[in-house]
Order: C-alpha cells, then sequence, then structure tokens
C-alpha cells in the first residue's frame, strides 16, 4: 500500500468515526430524526462503496492482462522473447543467432493463446526486461554479438 492509499484509508476511517459518533449523539435527542439519517448516510455509503469495488475490480482486470511498460531513459520492455538484437549506441549483431530449439521445431510459443503474458516492467535508466528468453543480443554501448 502507498503512502498515498494509506492517507486516505485512515482519512475515510476517521470521517466514518465521526459519522458514527455524530449519529449516536444525534440518536440520544431525537431518535425518529436519527434513524432517517442513518438510512441516508447508509444509502450513500453502499453507493460510495458500489463505486469504490466497481473501480477496484477494473484495475486488478486492467493489471492481470500482462501489461508492459518500459519507465526510464532508455529503457526496454518486451511481453515476450528478445533475440538477436543490438541494444545500445554502437552496438551490432554480426550474424544471426542460432534458435534453441532443435532444427525443424516451429518457432510457435508452447502458451495457450487465450493465457495472458505475464506482467513486465522495465523502471529505470537503460534496463531491459522481457517475459521470455533474452538470448543472442548485444546489449550495452559498443558491444557486439558475433
Amino acid at each position: 500500500m502507498t503512502g498515498n492509499s494509506r492517507k486516505a484509508m485512515w482519512a475515510m476511517a476517521a470521517i466514518c468515526g465521526v459519522i458514527g459518533i455524530g449519529l449516536v449523539v444525534f440518536a440520544s435527542f431525537n431518535l425518529d430524526s436519527a434513524d432517517k439519517t442513518a438510512s441516508v448516510v447508509a444509502a450513500v455509503a453502499a453507493l460510495a462503496d458500489l463505486a469504490l469495488g466497481t473501480y477496484a475490480v477494473l484495475q486488478a482486470l486492467g493489471d492481470a492482462g500482462g501489461g508492459v511498460r518500459a519507465r526510464g531513459t532508455r529503457a526496454i520492455a518486451a511481453g515476450g522473447n528478445i533475440s538477436g538484437n543490438a541494444i545500445g549506441a554502437r552496438s551490432k549483431v554480426g550474424a544471426p543467432t542460432a534458435s534453441s530449439a532443435p532444427p525443424g521445431t516451429p518457432a510457435v510459443s508452447s502458451a495457450s493463446p487465450a493465457a495472458a503474458p505475464p506482467p513486465v516492467e522495465a523502471s529505470g535508466d537503460g534496463t531491459v526486461a522481457a517475459a521470455g528468453d533474452v538470448s543472442g543480443n548485444a546489449l550495452g554501448d559498443d558491444s557486439e554479438v558475433r
């Protein structure tokens, strides 16, 4: 939980506590009015709960989709394999890289098409992240693969 989320949670807890205490005090003076006020407060709280729950579910669905994020200068993130690339200033790949699969094997992922790729995030300057294999690459300035 982030610092802002924690502050928001404590603020909501404090507001609910003040409202609860206010209703108890109000009920000691006029029970009928307190009953009606509590019903309205409960209805508003239920609507807020529904909105918050819907937002949380949509956020969870978005996060479960296997997002690919690159944050930072020259950061690279890939949702699959990274092979045979030159990444960095003056980097080069001299010859095609050999596949790790035996000859005649089709280059098809064994994962089900319905399965979502795992989330991948590269955070920071010059970071590289991949959800699959990273092979046969020239990573970094002045690097070369022959």
